[in-house]
């Protein structure tokens, strides 16, 4: 006599004939195959699930993780003799890239403004100012122009005002303000404040007044439209000048700031954070930096 099985048990118990059991012993043994592998699945989705999860909170916690770095070329390589570029130019890009959300490469010969070189990056830096007239040369002015206008950011620094002299017109047209040599060219040296005068626009939007110890220029010359975010007062004639403004050109952003003669002059936190949240803004990123940065410049 065949031994009942659990499944003939059950059956008996139901009242059916335990002839089925065989067959629905067969369609049991497919159903535990079925939810082993839904339960298998579900479990692949969650774990995978999970591990999207971790990783999307992980960028979220990281600022501009969800973004590549700004690419920002800094120009120099000549300057009035008593404008150390070879000092001032380790330290902006220093405190340029002291968040690790801009990535600075530096061309000290002027010629790069010859070459499809600025088209690499999204933002470039003129921190020189030239004396031969034919370096960079019309050529190189027209590279700026023609960067500027397809969307490239351009800023200035220092004695960039006074750059293309030679070209003065149409580089006024591009960066708002020029170096007049007419004019008195700027205090002495030595201590004074800079006012925020836009408190709202997103490279000052909540940064405050701040000392620094700089040449105030009054040397500046134009009537272009620009918007002026900070001015100081010369303790020479009482009078306020712009020390950064930024205004659009074609598809472009420009920003142009006076500030930045020496190492000291790039000592102060108000200074640091001017210039790292300008390139951001230069390159419309700005959204992911709003945070000072002070450095220890050496």
């Amino acid at each position: 006599m065949t031994r009942p099985t659990s499944v003939s048990k059950c059956f008996c118990g139901l009242g059916l004939p335990s002839y089925l059991a065989p067959r629905i012993r067969v369609g049991v043994s497919t159903v535990r195959w079925m939810l082993l592998g839904l339960i298998t699945g579900m479990t692949v989705f969650v774990t995978v699930s999970a591990g999207f999860e971790g990783r999307a909170s992980e960028q979220n916690e990281q600022p501009g993780a969800q973004s590549a770095r700004v690419r920002c070329l800094i120009v120099t390589g000549e300057d009035y003799p008593g404008h150390k570029w070879r000092e001032t130019t380790p330290i902006l890009k220093k405190l340029l890239e002291a968040r690790g959300d801009i990535a600075v490469d530096v061309a000290e010969d002027l010629t790069v403004l010859r070459t499809e070189k600025p088209f690499q990056y999204q933002v470039v830096i003129l921190h020189f100012k030239n004396y031969d007239p034919n370096v960079p040369g019309r050529e190189g002015l027209q590279t700026l122009e023609r960067f500027v206008h397809e969307g490239g950011g351009l800023m200035l620094v220092h004695f960039a005002c006074g750059a293309f002299q030679e070209f003065k017109e149409d580089f006024l047209k591009l960066v708002g303000r020029v170096w007049d040599p007419q004019l008195r060219g700027h205090d002495p040296y030595g201590s004074f404040k800079v006012r925020i005068v836009d408190s709202e626009h997103p490279i000052t939007r909540g940064l405050q007044d701040f000392d620094t110890v700089d040449e105030l220029y009054t040397c500046l010359t134009g009537d272009l439209p620009i918007h002026v975010l900070a001015v100081a007062r010369s303790k020479v004639d009482g009078k306020d000048y712009p020390m950064a403004f930024v205004l659009r050109v074609g598809k472009g952003r420009v920003f142009h700031c006076v500030l930045g003669h020496d190492v000291k002059a790039f000592q102060s936190e108000g200074v640091q954070t001017l210039f790292r949240r300008a390139c951001l803004w230069c390159a419309g990123r700005l959204a992911e930096a709003s945070q000072a940065v002070s450095l220890k410049m050496e």
